[in-house]
């Protein structure tokens, strides 16, 4: 008898599992989201979702994403205007099993101002994250586990941070090579940036471990 209620049990999960029982079966529904005042700084952690950001056309942020009950954000505004989003669960151990969302799904399109923003974070894991050709007025940090990090040129009022893991670098700086103080931590992958170059205003610091880094300069 016990078998029996072993195998059934047995079949049941897998029955589950085959079904796809998972975070994919509720509907996302595609979202946005604008700030009603003007940001001076912007931090993006997040799990598991790609990060695409492009400039602006009307000199605010725009944010689209999707979520449902699931998975979903925590968005807030700070008084000091600093915006922040975070990746938000309330999965059960049986939204696991089956499918992951849609490449659809688990994108984060980000529209900034161009030069009016003064620093820019960014982080996530198990996916990309891709910048257009921008400028800061301070500083700009991206992490990326598990995804490549690939951007145009980048324009930085003093430090540029970029860590990788199980993934490339790839993009152009703003300035002269002489402009920048330069550190670099390199495992296992080839990089044309020099281990420690110490002249120069702004910092360019870069970690990869398992990746490539190619990072060329282009002067203003």
């Amino acid at each position: 008898m016990k078998r029996i209620i072993s195998l059934a049990l047995c079949l049941m999960l897998v029955s589950c599992i085959l079904s796809g029982c998972s975070n994919d079966s509720e509907p996302f529904e595609a979202k946005s989201y604008t700030p009603d005042t003007q940001l001076s700084e912007i931090n993006l952690d997040v799990q598991d979702r790609e990060i695409e950001v492009t400039l602006s056309e009307d000199k605010q942020v725009h944010i689209q994403y999707s979520e449902n009950s699931k998975e979903y954000y925590d968005i807030s505004v700070s008084d000091e205007n600093v915006l922040t989003m975070t990746s938000a669960s309330n999965k059960e151990w049986t939204d696991y099993i089956g499918r992951k969302p849609s490449a659809e799904n688990r994108k984060i399109s980000l529209q900034i101002p161009d030069e009016l923003l003064e620093n820019l974070t960014l982080s996530t894991t198990n996916e990309d994250i891709t910048l257009s050709a921008l400028t800061v007025t301070g500083s700009i940090s991206i992490s990326s586990t598990e995804g490549n990090i690939t951007f145009g040129d980048l324009d930085v009022g003093n430090a540029l941070t970029l860590s990788a893991k199980n993934g490339n670098i790839t993009g152009t700086v703003v300035g002269s090579y002489d402009d920048f103080s330069i550190q670099t931590e390199i495992k296992k992958g080839e990089c044309n940036l020099p281990d420690n170059k110490d002249d120069g205003e702004k910092t360019l610091h870069v970690s990869s471990n398992n990746g490539d880094v190619n990072i060329e300069f282009q002067k203003a």
